[in-house]
């Protein structure tokens, strides 16, 4: 089967690492540190369930994609052929700072 399920070396970081260093680099208490991510997802959440696109230049773009409609197999029985319908779905574009910034490392 190969090397498909091998778990990556890259260290993920979960949102209460998140907080806890933006409340670092800002100085701030963590509930305000937490406060202000939330706040940031709530509006781009809010933003995009309207059909809007955030854009933070430098940072990234986000916006909404349709997806159309498309025929699948139904994974608990793989004989079994459904329709999967369309949907919204949310997409990020990488920003031309954010791309030179992973670059560079």
């Amino acid at each position: 089967m190969g090397n498909y399920f091998k778990k990556s070396s890259t260290k993920e970081m979960n949102k209460n690492e998140l907080i806890e260093s933006l409340a670092g680099k800002l100085a701030l208490p963590r509930s305000e540190a937490e406060r202000m991510l939330n706040t940031l997802v709530d509006v781009i959440s809010e933003t995009l369930k309207k059909g809007d696109e955030v854009n933070i230049t430098g940072f990234g773009q986000f916006s909404v994609s349709n997806r159309a409609a498309r025929a699948g197999v139904n994974p608990q029985n793989p004989t079994e052929r459904i329709q999967i319908a369309a949907t919204k779905v949310p997409k990020f574009r990488a920003g031309k700072s954010l791309k030179e910034a992973v670059k560079s490392e």
